[in-house]
């Protein structure tokens, strides 16, 4: 008698290639996203173009300001200054013609929403139904500020910055808080950042990461993962 020809149970992998594969995993895989703020939500709260303004608008010495900032702001945002501490000692340690409160609103007026990423986080998250969590070195209250004035709390779960948690990047320590605080194991983990240092210490700690340059790029590098708008 002709023998039967034996089912072939894994036969359909065959009609999957690698990229597919990938992708179905990933779909799987992903529940949780890292973001930073400046830079990926808004544009950067205190930079150094944020600086020069305000030393233009003001009249401050930039050299003198800047060196000034270096010397304090890590402390600041590590959450061990105010606002009114840093700016005492970088902007008020002499008589000024403006009041304090002329320049913290100058520094809050500097932040701007980049609304394309905003709404493809908050559809990526309704959409898969992930935890969102901001991983951040900010101020205390220039990232309250923001928080509020851009309404993050509305699809944001939970808050890892620097000031509120006594940590700052590239400290290894704060990447493995945000971990312990959405209780997602690294692989299950997307982290979105611009600055590729930050990128490298999460992907050294099994967490994946995009680079973000721009919003088509990082949109096409989610939709690598299967989050798809």
């Amino acid at each position: 008698m002709p023998s039967k020809t034996r089912p072939q149970p894994f036969l359909f992998t065959l009609l999957f290639t690698f990229s597919d594969f990938h992708f179905v995993m990933s779909t799987l895989q992903i529940n949780t996203l890292f973001l930073d703020v400046g830079g990926v939500l808004l544009t950067n709260g205190w930079d150094t173009e944020g600086r020069k303004k305000a030393a233009e608008v003001f009249g401050l010495d930039f050299r003198e300001f800047e060196d000034r900032h270096h010397l304090t702001f890590d402390t600041y945002e590590q959450g061990k200054l105010t606002l009114h501490e840093y700016l005492k000692r970088t902007v008020f340690y002499q008589n000024r013609a403006f009041s304090m409160d002329d320049f913290r609103q100058f520094m809050f007026s500097l932040s701007r929403p980049i609304p394309e990423m905003i709404e493809l986080i908050k559809t990526l998250k309704k959409k898969y139904n992930l935890r969102i969590a901001v991983l951040s070195n900010e101020g205390r209250e220039l990232q309250i500020h923001r928080i509020q004035s851009f309404n993050l709390h509305s699809f944001i779960d939970y808050f890892i910055v620097s000031s509120f948690v006594h940590l700052r990047k590239p400290d290894v320590d704060i990447f493995q808080l945000a971990l312990d605080v959405a209780q997602s194991p690294p692989n299950s983990v997307l982290y979105i950042e611009d600055r590729p240092m930050f990128v490298d210490i999460a992907r050294s700690l099994g967490i994946e990461a995009i680079r973000h340059e721009c919003y088509e790029k990082t949109k096409a590098a989610l939709i690598s993962y299967g989050l798809v708008p």
